[in-house]
């Protein structure tokens, strides 16, 4: 028992810490809001990318099928997603597009920013192979849905300023997600891989020197956000979206792979593992787009990343660790 709380410990320190240096540099003052914002671009338009690019032109898929794995992830956060969805609507009487944005907030898990250290430091280069199936269709998946809810949503609200039509809606996300440096990193990454090209010379030198520090700074990088958000009023809906994000999106993620599916234990520790983190910043960029449930995505950030060291450590200590 002692031995497992302090495995957990150092899986747990390194991550946190690391975020919380973050948190306290910009909370102090001791770094500027500018300096944040452009390590935060610096994160998510170069180093991670890259990394992505680097470990899945280098990952060996033999024996792994993403089908069950995207099956048991995803049926979660669908069922995540709807039931956030439904207690934001029907018990908190709040309208269409702060449900959808409730949904988003209770299903987005930060997967990139921390599920990448996480996975990493508790199980080393073999968990990259699951988390990178998961992440590869993740944004895509997510953005889409939340772009074509959203405009339903306003729909059934009466907030539309106007009716897009089905094309006009497509070009919209087509635009959106190939301008994201993330998916030009997954893309690029595959292609490479694909074609077999040599991953090795300056380009190993500059993948394996960016692969360094990519997670670090994006750990450091995420804590300096976290004073963006704060505690906006409406405390009871987070608490309950907190909820259900880092409990229970988790738990039906977990039988779905390990009890419905059968997948391997690796696939599902990181299956878990993933869904288990806080809320993501998309949540939150989602709403400001839209200009809607902005106290909702920002406490489910806050609250979910402050309960997460706590629920992350049980979740560690229930998969084995």
């Amino acid at each position: 028992m002692t031995h497992a709380i302090a495995q957990i410990f150092w899986i747990v320190l390194p991550v946190f810490g690391l975020i919380g240096l973050g948190y306290l540099a910009s909370r102090t003052g001791y770094l500027s809001e500018q300096i944040g914002e452009g390590l935060g671009d610096f994160v998510f338009k170069v180093a991670i990318p890259l990394l992505l690019f680097k470990t899945l032109a280098t990952a060996e898929f033999a024996g792994h099928s993403p089908w069950l794995l995207w099956l048991s992830y995803y049926s979660g956060l669908g069922v995540t997603w709807a039931l956030a969805y439904l207690l934001i609507r029907r018990v908190f009487g709040r309208d269409e597009k702060a449900g959808i944005i409730a949904g988003i907030s209770a299903s987005y898990p930060n997967a990139v920013l921390l599920g990448l250290p996480l996975v990493f430091t508790a199980l080393g280069e073999e968990g990259g192979v699951p988390l990178l199936m998961i992440v590869a269709i993740q944004l895509p998946l997510m953005m889409t849905a939340s772009t074509v809810l959203i405009a339903w949503a306003e729909q059934r609200d009466g907030t539309a300023t106007q009716a897009l039509s089905a094309a006009a809606l497509a070009r919209h996300v087509v635009v959106n997600l190939a301008r994201n440096p993330l998916v030009i990193g997954i893309v690029a990454g595959s292609a490479w891989r694909a074609l077999e090209l040599p991953y090795a010379g300056p380009l190993e030198i500059l993948g394996d020197r960016i692969a360094i520090v990519a997670l670090p700074c994006a750990l450091f990088a995420l804590g300096m956000s976290l004073t963006k958000y704060g505690i906006r009023g409406h405390i009871l809906p987070a608490v309950v979206i907190t909820v259900v994000k880092l409990v229970v999106m988790p738990a039906i993620v977990w039988v779905l792979s390990a009890l419905v599916f059968g997948l391997p234990p690796l696939v599902v520790v990181v299956a878990t593992l993933v869904a288990a983190c806080p809320t993501g910043v998309n949540a939150w960029l989602i709403a400001n787009r839209f200009r809607t449930g902005l106290a909702i995505s920002a406490n489910s950030i806050t609250l979910t990343d402050a309960a997460s060291v706590l629920t992350l450590s049980i979740w560690l200590w229930l998969l084995g660790f």
